[in-house]
């Protein structure tokens, strides 16, 4: 199977009344009601004919919550031929516009509350901290079209299609048009760093990201009968094209919703486990899986974690190669020296440079950044060795922070807080929590003339994506620096910084 489009469509011709999707507040849909909805969608978006409707790769701005809708709309925008590009909210507004000028969407897919809110009330919302593109408009000067879900309210265009209204009626090309026969169509542009000037977008195609989903299924048992809890697409996806349940969130205690919902998997972010477990030493006894991702758990985490009673693995991955290596928290805690990362799954190819930085290749490989040359491999920017086949991390070559499970670049706010009024240089470093890996994130400045810690955060929000706001602004006299290019100490600069209790 290389369609993650078709490998879904398949599970529900043959399965139509097994339950594909249980929502937030517990309402079920099956394979062959989320097929139909798909369909609905792809025919909508496709127009009368092909030469009328969306064209191949077209950008398609979306901005809707985790639900039965976001599934059914996301696979029937990929199906019409449409490439995701998702509306991160928080994004500084140079980063947003960047990233419209890049993607150039033909299509806006949203709720309509969150029209409203980057319209009519944009003010409000970003009073309240919810900075998005203007949906309505969002690369002023090119036409785009529009497709809802919920309400008609203030802020959605005229003419927009509405996703309730298209459901009443059937799929009349159902029949005549499959579901796209090019698995290296571009699927979705995810966002990973980057300048304003030169935003850079991971494009991932049907195939590429049918194939990462693969491997996730290679490494443990998932199949019918398994209910899958999470809001995580990169294991929902699997799910869905091994015919189980992927049961959504409600927002709820996780260990009740676990629990209610009888959940075989789950996903967790380490840092979350970590609060989670304090609360609720034991999991329900129906978990046999518990996958962590997003940052290094420690071993403290670990340890919880297996006493919790299910099986734990840690996935190793990139955005842009989902995923590389997996290994179990008995594995990593079994490991002397460094991080066991685990073996390269089948299929992905790894090469470890003269400097230790491991490069990644294999069929799951993103197509490309957006707008650059295809990928042959990818630099992981971490520093790793090989014991007995299995992947170690050693360390990181790149400076990055993770708070949360969101990688934090550094380098690309620095510059824009060094201009800033009373800043006469900036720096910003993360702080590591022994007890749950989790870092906190410190700015760090030389002031000069006029500075006001103050004014500086209320003109971060402008400069620096909310997701990497600081936790803390530290002022000093000088940077330490090393070497004879006099670059920045950052591991001597977190030692200055550092809480001394």
């Amino acid at each position: 199977m290389n369609d993650i489009i078709n490998g879904i469509m398949t599970i529900a011709g043959r399965e139509p009344g097994r339950t594909a999707i249980v929502d937030g507040r517990g309402r079920e849909i099956t394979y062959g009601e989320l097929a139909r909805r798909v369909s609905a969608v792809r025919d909508a978006m496709g127009g009368p004919s092909p030469e009328e409707g969306m064209r191949p790769g077209d950008g398609v701005l979306f901005a809707v919550r985790p639900g039965v809708d976001a599934v059914a709309l996301a696979l029937g925008a990929v199906a019409a031929g449409g490439t995701l590009v998702l509306a991160d909210p928080g994004l500084a507004p140079d980063v947003l516009a960047a990233r419209m000028a890049a993607t150039r969407p033909a299509w806006v897919i949203s709720e309509s509350l969150l029209y409203t809110l980057s319209g009519p009330l944009r003010s409000l919302a970003r009073r309240r901290g919810l900075l998005l593109p203007n949906l309505a408009d969002p690369l002023p000067g090119r036409p785009v079209r529009h497709l809802y879900t919920g309400p008609w309210l203030p802020g959605v265009p005229r003419g927009a299609l509405r996703l309730p209204r298209i459901l009443r009626f059937p799929s009349g090309l159902s029949g005549q048009r499959a579901y796209g026969s090019d698995p290296d169509q571009p699927a979705a542009v995810i966002f990973t760093s980057g300048t304003t000037a030169r935003p850079r977008g991971v494009v991932h195609t049907r195939r590429s990201l049918a194939t990462g989903l693969e491997l996730f299924r290679s490494v443990f048992p998932l199949g019918p009968g398994d209910i899958v809890h999470t809001d995580q697409l990169m294991l929902g996806l699997p799910a869905l094209l091994a015919g189980a349940t992927w049961s959504l969130p409600g927002g709820g205690d996780l260990a009740a919703e676990l629990a209610a919902r009888r959940a075989t998997h789950t996903f967790a972010v380490p840092v979350h486990l970590d609060r989670l477990l304090r609360q609720t030493p034991r999991l329900p006894g129906t978990l046999r899986y518990l996958l962590l991702g997003a940052a290094p758990a420690p071993p403290g985490v670990l340890r919880r974690a297996i006493e919790a009673g299910p099986e734990v693995l840690s996935v190793y991955a990139m955005t842009e190669a989902l995923p590389i290596a997996i290994a179990s928290a008995r594995e990593k805690l079994a490991q002397a020296e460094g991080d066991l990362l685990g073996a390269p799954l089948p299929g992905v190819g790894v090469r470890i440079a003269e400097d230790g930085e491991l490069f990644v290749s294999g069929p799951h490989l993103a197509r490309c950044y957006l707008g650059e040359e295809p990928l042959r491999e990818i630099a992981t920017g971490d520093l790793v060795r090989l014991d007995a086949g299995r992947l170690v991390l050693l360390g990181r070559k790149k400076d990055m922070i993770l708070r949360d499970g969101v990688n934090i670049y550094p380098g690309l706010y620095e510059s824009g807080i060094a201009a800033l009024p009373g800043v006469a240089e900036a720096a910003i470093v993360g702080l590591a929590d022994p007890d749950t890996g989790d870092e906190e994130v410190v700015l760090a400045v030389v002031p000069t003339g006029g500075y006001d810690e103050s004014l500086l955060r209320g003109a971060l929000p402008e400069i620096v994506d909310s997701a990497a706001l600081p936790d803390r602004i530290e002022s000093l006299n000088a940077f330490p620096r090393s070497g004879r290019a006099d670059k920045l100490d950052r591991a001597a600069l977190r030692d200055l910084v550092a809480r001394r209790d």
